[in-house]
């Protein structure tokens, strides 16, 4: 995939320190706060901030020694999101490490100086998270797990792997900020791919069920699982009943493929943790002059290609289930 980045300076002048010196700057006590729209028992979720503690750690923070982590995990529940954000700011963290197209519009409204670090997030010039590419001004910064484009690729694998596709259904919540952009390029790439693109707009899992079944009940249907906090947090409902209906579907979370799933398409989610300690380093080492905005693209894809004639490596992606034949 295709790789770019975008940054803003705080400042006129760029230092990098190296790293092993960051934490002896100064001995304040430094403070991280963590919101998590996901349960606080989900295991994928938790190694990935976990990835992101250690890593920190590597660079020299270490918590209860010179660094405090304040963690909030809030599941897909807006009003306990609006209260934790307001409660982690109340904290005066030094940074904050969150991520949601429904979340990261909730910080920016209560914050302009603390440091928002976004481990993955999908189009932030179009949802206003920043200016531009070239000049984004603002507090924002972290990674993009996905541009647009991605949606013509995804639906060209499922179309890959079931060719007698004629119809998907796109599952997203409405209230995300990134809905419209994901349902016009669902649009833009079915029609070369003669697929019938059905947006279906859900907010719970009764909802996700509803929109399955009725795929189920036409012939050469698919679903298509945008990136979305709703259908994340009810993944593992998710895999279990499109299992149980028998719909070949593509997913946005590498989770999905762990438990079954047929196909994940898209980044290195871990990784994207993983880079984001560098950025919270440096907000941490006091290094006014950069606030760096990435939105720079793992190239590691994963997919389980099932139970297809296909092979994994003919679904452009890496097999990280065994495929049956």
């Amino acid at each position: 995939m295709k790789r770019c980045e975008f940054i803003t300076f705080l400042g006129s002048a760029v230092a990098i320190w190296p790293p092993a010196t960051h934490a002896q700057q100064d001995a304040r006590m430094r403070r991280v706060g963590i919101l998590m729209p996901f349960s606080p028992t989900d295991k994928e979720i938790q190694e990935r901030v976990r990835t992101f503690k250690e890593e920190l750690r590597k660079l020299g923070w270490t918590a209860g020694i010179n660094v405090q982590f304040d963690e909030r995990w809030t599941m897909d529940n807006m009003d306990l999101i609006r209260a934790a954000a307001a409660n982690l700011l109340e904290l005066k963290p030094d940074v904050v490490l969150a991520i949601g197209g429904r979340v990261i519009p909730i910080l920016m409204k209560l914050t302009s100086s603390i440091p928002i670090i976004v481990p993955g997030g999908t189009s932030p010039v179009e949802r206003g998270w920043v200016k531009s590419l070239a000049r984004p001004g603002g507090n924002i910064t972290g990674f993009s797990q996905s541009e647009l484009s991605i949606i013509g690729k995804m639906l060209q694998t499922l179309k890959e792997i079931a060719p007698n596709l004629s119809h998907v259904a796109m599952i997203y919540n409405p209230d995300n900020p990134a809905a419209a952009f994901f349902g016009q390029s669902f649009k833009d790439a079915a029609g070369p791919l003669a697929i019938q693109p059905i947006i279906a707009h859900v907010h719970d899992l009764a909802d996700i069920e509803g929109v399955i079944k009725t795929s189920s009940e036409r012939p050469n249907g698919g679903i298509f699982f945008a990136p979305d906090v709703t259908v994340g947090a009810h993944l593992e409902q998710i895999v279990a009943i499109v299992a149980r209906y028998r719909v070949p579907s593509i997913y946005s979370e590498p989770l999905a493929v762990k438990i079954g799933g047929l196909v994940y398409y898209g980044t290195d989610r871990v990784d994207l943790y993983r880079r984001s300690a560098s950025y919270a380093d440096r907000v941490l080492a006091n290094n006014p002059a950069i606030c760096r905005i990435s939105s720079r693209q793992s190239t590691n894809l994963s997919s389980t290609c099932r139970p297809q004639r296909r092979s994994a490596s003919q679904c452009h992606c890496h097999s990280s289930l065994a495929p049956t034949r």
